[in-house]
């Protein structure tokens, strides 16, 4: 999750934008409003909100008095209430619980987000209320607003990560980096160095407090070399460049096209995202400007130690490298799908290659995911899917026929892949198929009937499924359970 302040533009309170009528699709919905006199509520026009801010953010010293942040969720992982909830706790962190503001609720895009609106202007006093450092401010806010309400802490992981064994400082940089924190150069020690999440500073540690312990667990590293030659041969090992512009298009234009601009570089493989589920181990590509990786590093966050990769495996028996690439945005938004199978992979793969012929995915870059939507995302995908084939009337619906005549649908931006049939029920299907038959009463009580099944099978595998990894192989888990029960027969 993420927060982003956006400039403030004159005085009109132009961020206080959302559908009243509630009856449009795809624009904001009103979601909160906080602090305002009775006479301001849900029923009120953004022009009477607009013109109530402006009303009191009467200070001639404040020319933009417009406070506009937005909260953004990865993808559909939060709801709207639960995201406002979270803009609620994150004003009163950033100094904003008492004045009045909006949070309006938009699924315009891939990512749940919202907006919040309010005066720079104090309620009570008239005065400014101050925005110095506001956007590292509003980073601590959030980080603050997400340890109180989920129990997480940057500092607890932090603390953590300084625990691993380490044999240089290039390791802990590389520790932290892929944790989400940077370490630099203190500018007030050159022997100290700070430690900062998101702009903030969370901690300076001395030269002299950094332990480097070559690493000597012969036992881990027979361990972790029998995992990755299993691995290498039970999932794809081909390399391809993953290219992060994301900074680039937040820059303006004339940045934009600036020679020493460059793309963040990293380097992806099906096999490492197998790795980092099943055991906790993530394999890090080093590489020099974005050629081809010379060498690569596995953090094992098992064991709480980092290994230089060739002391396990030579990089050219484990990886195969290739030319591809991919745009992070994209590669980001592709391992969000339900991928359960080969199968589902293919059928993605013919609804890409329909949206861009000319640059089409290669297999390898789809990654094989349980994952499972949560049942508000799936029953919206049903919904639109449903209204899709009654109407024919929705952009991120696409309806791809197999080989064997079956239908499935991809919906673009709730990442899913899935049978037409199952999400629209056979009747619907069967009408589908044909749209001029008309379904006899035993042929409808059949398919209410095998419905019913499924339904049922969907309930009990939702309550079984696992809730994560246990850093044990599936079908070593398997064999496990085969010998306990041998055991007691």
């Amino acid at each position: 999750m993420i927060v982003k302040i956006i400039p403030a533009s004159g005085s009109d309170f132009h961020g206080v934008q959302y559908n009243d009528k509630k009856m449009e699709k795809g624009t904001g919905e009103l979601m909160l409003m906080k602090n305002f006199p009775s006479f301001i509520n849900g029923e009120s026009s953004p022009e009477q909100v607009r013109d109530y801010f402006k009303s009191i953010s009467k200070n001639e010293k404040v020319k933009k008095p417009q406070f506009h942040a937005v909260i953004s969720a990865k993808y559909q992982n939060h709801g709207k209430e639960e995201i406002t909830e979270i803009a609620k706790d994150f004003m009163q962190e950033m100094g904003y619980g008492k004045q009045p503001f909006i949070v309006v609720y938009h699924s315009d895009t891939e990512n749940n987000h919202v907006h919040i609106v309010s005066t720079r202007v104090d309620k009570q006093t008239g005065k400014k209320i101050n925005d110095s450092y506001e956007r590292l401010k509003a980073q601590k806010a959030l980080a603050d607003t997400l340890e109180k309400r989920y129990g997480v802490s940057s500092e607890e992981k932090l603390e953590k990560l300084l625990n691993y064994q380490i044999a240089s400082l290039s390791q802990l940089e590389l520790l932290l980096e892929r944790s989400g924190f940077k370490l630099t150069k203190d500018t007030n020690d050159e022997n100290d160095f700070s430690i900062l999440k998101n702009g903030v500073k969370l901690k300076t540690i001395h030269g002299n407090q950094i332990s480097f312990t070559p690493n000597s667990d012969n036992g881990r590293m027979r361990q972790l070399k029998a995992i990755l030659s299993k691995y290498k041969d039970l999932c794809s090992n081909k390399v391809f460049k993953v290219e992060d512009r994301r900074a680039q298009e937040s820059l303006l234009p004339e940045e934009r096209h600036s020679d020493h601009w460059k793309p963040k570089i990293e380097f992806e493989s099906e096999l490492q995202k197998k790795l980092r589920d099943i055991y906790g181990l993530d394999v890090v590509f080093h590489h020099k400007d974005g050629q081809k990786p010379f060498g690569y590093s596995i953090i094992d966050h098992k064991s709480g130690k980092v290994f230089k990769g060739s002391e396990i495996m030579k990089m050219d028996d484990l990886f195969e490298m290739t030319d591809e690439k991919i745009d992070k945005k994209l590669f980001e938004s592709l391992k969000d799908y339900n991928l359960a199978d080969s199968f589902s992979k293919q059928i993605l793969m013919e609804h890409l290659k329909r949206q861009n012929p000319e640059n089409a995915i290669i297999e390898f870059m789809l990654f094989e995911s349980k994952k499972i939507k949560n049942r508000e995302v799936f029953n919206a995908i049903k919904n639109e899917v449903k209204d899709y084939v009654e109407t024919q009337n929705n952009k991120d619906v696409h309806l791809i026929k197999s080989e064997d005549g079956k239908y499935y649908a991809v919906h673009s931006k709730l990442h899913y892949v899935g049978s037409l049939e199952n999400l629209i029920g056979e009747n619907a299907y069967q009408k589908f198929l044909n749209p001029s038959k008309e379904l006899t009463p035993e042929s409808r009580d059949e398919n209410l009937s095998k419905e019913l099944d499924r339904t049922i099978d969907d309930l009990i595998f939702q309550f079984t499924k696992p809730s994560g990894g246990t850093g044990r192989d599936p079908a070593e888990e398997e064999l496990r359970k085969r010998r306990k029960n041998k055991k007691r027969t």
